[in-house]
């Protein structure tokens, strides 16, 4: 054992924070070692229980992050950009000429970092700890690392800069929505795009009104993403906004003399309210709820729906074609290999008693794979967009 006079200041901090054994740093007798819980819980139980609560949250993620993501394992993906073919008048005798398209191909890249966190019990805690207490430990790790994932997926949307990723010390581009960055956007049937396209919009005035809505989807719309093609137009809203989207009616003017061509829809799980046409409803009500999702209403083909996490003076609005779909707009990199996927507990230094000291660990990444299928607007006077403090990866306080 080491004197007091040759113990280095971290051996005396490892010392008063042994998870048991006695007081002068020795090893541990059978006296000292605990097996249960105050209320005579096991802990290799609780262990068995925290892994089979950790296999039923890895098997259903957020709904909200469902929905706007696709799950990938590869660092990088190619995507084919096909120029549009044509047809030419046939002669009688003469063959057609070869479609030559103009193939380009676009890499998307996805981060990938490594988090963490420790839970540590000393054999005190454990003796007088009920499994109440230790099962709410848990379960604070388990709403953290929805936390983690949910504000990743929202940073890789609402931050306007391109970032890059280090694969085998090469440098990739991990991308946001279209942003002005010299990218043309594919041709869309008779629409053209340039490389000042932006899908970061500014409503220009204070208050939400309906064009900012009717213009948020056109920019959608315009690359293909609508109902027709398959693709549920979502509009994610923080409660501030939808006060104000409540009002909308039909052919009436609303904020900043903007005159509404839908009626704003509730839901039937709505709060009740009178309605001012004599002809009552015409087509259908919006769903209740949409994948899990509640919904306030419908604008047109759009269903608004209020995400307290969405800041005020801004919405999402986004095309999706369900939990986990192709279509989605944000790549979720997870390792190639299953093992280290999801959010994992792994046993600490004693393996003998796992929760006397255990590690939570997520290893995952992201970059939008969609670069069409969202916008972003931020309700305010003209300027530049400016990305909100709580998605800002650049911001100080922006702590995974």
């Amino acid at each position: 054992m080491l004197t007091k006079e040759l113990m280095t200041e971290r051996d005396l901090e490892l010392m008063l924070n042994l998870p048991f054994g006695s007081d002068e740093g020795g090893y541990g007798t059978e006296g000292d070692i605990v097996y249960t819980t105050a209320d005579g819980v096991d802990l290799n139980a609780l262990w068995g229980e925290a892994q089979q609560a950790l296999n039923v949250w890895n098997a259903g993620r957020s709904k909200l992050v469902d929905i706007l993501t696709f799950q990938v394992t590869n660092e990088v993906e190619t995507v084919p950009q096909v120029g549009e073919a044509s047809f030419e008048l046939a002669s009688e005798f003469g063959e057609p000429q070869g479609e030559r398209l103009k193939l380009g191909y676009f890499q998307l890249g996805f981060d990938f970092e490594d988090y963490d966190r420790a839970t540590r019990f000393t054999w005190k805690a454990l003796r007088d700890m009920d499994s109440r207490q230790v099962q709410a430990v848990n379960n604070a790790l388990f709403q953290a690392d929805e936390r983690l994932v949910f504000k990743m997926v929202m940073a890789a949307l609402f931050d306007n800069r391109n970032r890059e990723t280090d694969i085998r010390n090469r440098a990739y581009p991990v991308y946001p929505l279209y942003n002005a960055d010299g990218t043309i956007p594919p041709k869309y049937r008779a629409t053209e795009f340039t490389g000042t396209h932006s899908h970061y919009m500014v409503s220009g005035n204070a208050k939400i009104d309906s064009s900012d809505l009717e213009d948020a989807y056109e920019n959608i719309a315009e690359h293909g993403y609508t109902i027709e093609a398959g693709t549920q137009i979502i509009c994610l809203m923080n409660r501030a906004q939808i006060k104000e989207v409540r009002k909308f009616r039909m052919g009436q003017v609303n904020n900043n003399t903007a005159e509404a061509n839908y009626d704003f829809i509730p839901a039937a799980n709505q709060p009740a309210q009178f309605l001012d046409s004599p002809l009552g409803l015409l087509g259908s009500l919006p769903p209740n709820f949409w994948n899990g999702l509640r919904v306030s209403g419908s604008y047109g083909d759009i269903l608004i729906i209020e995400e307290p996490f969405i800041p005020d003076g801004y919405f999402l609005m986004f095309g999706t074609g369900g939990a986990g779909n192709l279509q989605n707009l944000v790549g979720f990199r997870e390792h190639k290999n299953p093992v280290y996927q999801g959010l994992r507990i792994i046993p600490g230094n004693d393996q003998r008693y796992p929760l006397i000291e255990s590690y939570y660990t997520r290893a995952f990444g992201t970059g939008v794979r969609q670069r069409a299928g969202g916008v972003v607007m931020q309700i305010s006077a003209p300027g530049p967009y400016v990305i909100p403090e709580e998605y800002d990866r650049a911001n100080e306080k922006f702590v995974a």
